[in-house]
């Protein structure tokens, strides 16, 4: 899986009331989360990100409460990826569980700005600065975890699994 956008660079512990504030906590929609995401931290990100982009931070990133929905709100934005030093370990879960790659690369966060274009082969766990002509590796994904981000989440991975045993 290869992904590929500008980053959205963002700094230490960035936690889920951050990353979707609380008045938010009973909206479903992830598209509709999407408009709020991070807005107490940075009031236009939502409509400055592209589909596809990347949003990245240092350390500590998801921390806080454990609301699936800060994972939902990101993923409505249409951010196809997050780059960290460090997850929240829960935080880390909940993306995963609903399809939204993380990669920890300590390297890549330190070298790297808001606007440069990242490319990604998530398989690899390689991530490429276009801007700078620089490669990082990140730890790959295990084959399942692969199958699990690529069928969109949990949910819809073990749906494919019950119908084809």
């Amino acid at each position: 899986m290869l992904i590929k956008g500008t980053v959205h660079k963002f700094g230490a512990n960035i936690d889920t009331d951050a990353i979707i504030p609380a008045k938010y906590a009973n909206i479903s929609d992830p598209a509709e989360l999407g408009k709020h995401c991070l807005e107490n931290a940075d009031a236009g990100f939502a409509t400055r990100v592209t589909n596809g982009d990347i949003l990245m931070a240092t350390t500590n990133f998801g921390c806080g409460s454990s609301r699936e929905i800060a994972a939902w709100s990101i993923k409505g934005t249409g951010i196809s990826c997050v780059v960290a030093i460090s997850f929240a370990r829960i935080f880390f879960r909940n993306a995963i569980n609903i399809g939204l790659p993380l990669l920890e690369c300590p390297a890549a966060v330190e070298a790297t700005a808001s606007g440069d274009v990242l490319e990604i082969d998530l398989a690899k766990g390689s991530i490429r600065n276009l801007n700078r002509n620089l490669t990082f590796q990140a730890a790959a994904y295990p084959d399942f975890i692969m199958e699990l981000i690529s069928t969109g989440g949990l949910v819809p991975y073990v749906r494919s699994r019950l119908t084809t045993e």
